[in-house]
């Protein structure tokens, strides 16, 4: 098809007009933080990833040099065309700079396409999926936390050296449970472990007792749960209720301690799981989370909570410090240097937008250990930065 020289000079024009702006300073920056307000990740997310960022707002109110910093909020029901239609919205009649939160790598993958267009920056900090930093990085993108390359191949490797190498996957059937699967299964398979089946459900299931039977009679050693929040807490009660937890081992591939809270400890006691973050780690992340608790009716806040207010914060920082909100240009200022971040210690991103930090081995509490409603996990082991992430030129990431 060709295309006429009017059409392509007007392309032209909304392409340039879209980053003129950046050439002075901004004196305003907005930031939308874009969630499940209403579904099964609003625990994990939600309201409380509206908190985090207003309390990083606060917090470089002190350092901002006259920068003025606005947040906007939004639910995109785990739609990625409703995910796209508010980026759209935010960007082209808000004038919204940037975009955090994105939790349902669907939805993530799809605003972060569109942020790429028009040079905002994606901040990836809720989004599971290892595309963000492989297949589908781009210039813009950030992903802290954590990602379902961590999350699956640290579990398949410490499994299989118990002599846990059969797994049966039951696993949610979209973005975050694919790529939950996929790397977890990669990673299975390098260490001379096999699928012997794998079952996939939709967003939001009530009923598991087809899939649970199944596992139970595939021979399988493992129940691995590539699934999270209301999914992966259903899923785990129906299989205590129905005796797996006592015949097969469960790897539940994705877990936040609202899930765990969730639970409770008589279900979820003796659980492991990986996280780049808790509440009562260490006496700052006790601090931070006191503020946050105080601002949530006395919930404590979730890996999830913490990494939208640590990478709001960062964000904030580099946008005072490269003097600009153009996506490309923030996100290189991110990357410029490691930095010590109040709640994830020593950070550095890396050339394919992934953010580095300590990882945690975790496990929940039997019920008489516990001192409190949110006294949910012991550490039992912390994994380095360089060994808890793919890494780089693994992913498929053509950015160095």
């Amino acid at each position: 098809m060709r295309v006429s020289g009017a059409v392509f000079l007007a392309v032209v024009s909304l392409l340039v007009s879209d980053v003129s702006g950046w050439a002075e300073p901004p004196q305003v920056v907005k930031i939308g933080v874009l969630s499940d307000m209403s579904g099964p990740f609003s625990d994990q997310v939600g309201a409380g990833s509206l908190a985090a960022a207003n309390l990083a707002v606060e917090d470089f109110a002190k350092e901002s040099k006259g920068l003025n910093v606005q947040i906007v909020s939004a639910d995109h029901q785990n739609k990625p065309d409703l995910g796209v239609s508010i980026a759209r919205r935010w960007v082209e009649e808000e004038n919204v700079s940037a975009i955090v939160d994105l939790p349902n790598s669907g939805v993530a993958l799809a605003v972060a396409g569109y942020l790429k267009v028009r040079h905002r920056a994606a901040l990836a900090s809720s989004s599971m999926t290892s595309d963000l930093t492989g297949s589908a990085c781009s210039p813009v993108i950030v992903q802290w936390v954590s990602d379902t390359w961590t999350q699956g191949a640290s579990m398949a490797h410490a499994l299989t050296k118990k002599g846990l190498d059969t797994w049966y996957f039951v696993a949610v059937d979209y973005a975050l449970g694919k790529a939950l699967e996929r790397d977890a299964t990669a990673a299975l398979q390098s260490s001379g472990g096999r699928v012997v089946g794998v079952y996939r459900h939709p967003l939001n299931s009530a009923d598991f007792a087809s899939p649970l039977l199944a596992a139970q009679s595939s021979g399988a050693k493992v129940l691995a749960l590539a699934n999270t929040g209301a999914d992966m807490v259903t899923a785990l009660k129906q299989a205590k209720e129905f005796g797996l937890t006592d015949k097969m081992q469960v790897a539940a591939l994705f877990v936040q301690l609202s899930d765990v809270h969730s639970l409770g400890l008589p279900v979820a006691q003796g659980l492991q799981f990986t996280e780049a973050f808790y509440w009562d780690l260490n006496d700052r992340t006790r601090a931070w989370s006191k503020r946050f608790s105080e601002r949530m009716g006395g919930r404590m806040p979730t890996e999830d909570h913490a990494g939208v207010y640590s990478t709001t914060l960062a964000y904030l920082r580099a946008v005072r410090d490269s003097g600009t909100a153009e996506g490309e240009r923030v996100v290189s200022q991110m990357k410029s240097a490691p930095f010590d971040d109040p709640l994830f210690g020593r950070v550095s991103i890396r050339g394919d937008g992934r953010a580095t930090h300590d990882m945690y081995l975790f496990q929940a509490k039997v019920p008489g250990e516990s001192k409190g409603d949110y006294d949910l996990y012991k550490l039992i082991a912390t994994i380095p930065a360089a060994n808890a992430f793919h890494p780089v030129g693994e992913g498929g990431c053509a950015l160095k």
